[in-house]
């Protein structure tokens, strides 16, 4: 490919509901891809807002889609507000949306925020929508960071994410694997959440509490785990599966979260076999939590980056998925997901022109 250079402004919302996390990337290709973030900003959503967000797989069929209008309206003027504070042009924005259902297995996913709402606020050409083609396709939808470790971090053997869910990926032979782990942040912060607090800092809350074995026990048999890849994970998932486990121990909250801690620590342990392992995400941020990682597999160099990448990193991936769509290369990997062939995923929403 001839040299390329662009600034993409990513944006990332997790299952954990923290915020909007808004990164612009400058990318060049000269034989191999190169990027530098150059500036990153994370906007906490209104209670209002958070509320609804978390109760939208409830709605009716009408609020639900005033509410994919809503939201891209909203994340459209926080981009526009991100532009003007730090004095800077984009090329492209790539939305990865708010994911509410996701069901594979029914070929089904539905990631809000309307990239049409983005692009008529900001006036910049927006991508969004990067999950529906692969799922089209037959594949898991997920996970999509995996072409990014790639091409961004290749000097790691592992890439690993601890969000709402944990997700690995690695290069196995000529192919990159990569798979979801085991739900992390998205518990955790349900319980935390339920005491007023939005996340454990550092993890003191669960260090605080004893491993319960029958619990862990229970968490570690769920038949997920014992399913080969690629698969992904989603938040059905976790409340019919890991929340009644976790209620029915009858244990009390510093309890409950210090045995997933170590559930979420064994599952990670069982999927890397040593080696230069970099840790990004909001639970990179756990101290507890990779301290439990190491105790659980001290042949791995568990690296946490500085603190840009840890908490941008996937704003920063789907900057890059969106840079590779307007390159019309592929963003999607089936060795990854599963799906019938590599495809390039997205919606592109035409700015002011």
């Amino acid at each position: 490919m001839e040299t390329r250079h662009m600034k993409v402004i990513g944006l990332m919302s997790g299952t954990s509901l923290d915020g909007l996390d808004i990164c612009l990337v400058d990318f060049r290709y000269d034989v191999r891809w190169h990027y530098e973030i150059e500036v990153a900003d994370s906007v906490d959503y209104p209670a209002e807002l958070r509320q609804k967000l978390a109760l939208a797989q409830t709605m009716t069929a009408l609020d639900f889609a005033r509410l994919h209008s809503d939201y891209g309206l909203y994340v459209g003027e926080q981009v526009k507000n991100f532009i003007e504070r730090h004095n800077v042009k984009p090329d492209l924005i790539a939305s990865h949306g708010q994911t509410i259902f996701h069901q594979p297995s029914v070929r089904f996913t539905s990631q809000i925020g309307s990239g049409a709402g983005i692009a008529a606020v900001t006036g910049i050409d927006t991508v969004c929508d990067f999950r529906t083609t692969d799922v089209a396709l037959g594949g898991q939808g997920a996970p999509l960071v995996p072409i990014g470790d790639r091409n961004l971090f290749p000097e790691y053997d592992y890439c690993l994410n601890l969000g709402g869910f944990s997700n690995i990926s690695y290069d196995s032979g000529e192919e990159r694997v990569a798979y979801d782990i085991s739900p992390v942040n998205y518990v955790l912060n349900h319980y935390m959440r339920s005491i007023g607090k939005e996340y454990d800092k550092d993890g003191e809350t669960a260090r605080s509490g004893k491993v319960d074995e029958k619990l862990l026990q229970r968490l570690n048999d769920l038949d997920f785990y014992h399913l080969s890849g690629p698969k992904s994970l989603g938040r059905e998932w976790v409340e019919s599966e890991v929340f009644p486990a976790m209620e029915a121990s009858g244990l009390p909250l510093e309890d409950k979260l210090c045995t997933f801690v170590e559930h979420a620590a064994m599952q990670i342990a069982l999927n890397v076999e040593g080696g230069k392992v970099l840790v990004t995400g909001g639970g990179a941020l756990n101290k507890f939590l990779v301290e439990r990682m190491r105790a659980n597999a001290p042949e791995a160099e568990y690296v946490v980056p500085d603190t840009l990448t840890v908490n941008f990193k996937e704003a920063l991936i789907f900057a890059f998925l969106g840079a590779l769509y307007v390159c019309d290369m592929p963003n999607c990997l089936s060795s990854v997901t599963g799906a019938l062939r590599d495809n390039i995923g997205g919606c592109l929403y035409k700015g002011a022109r």
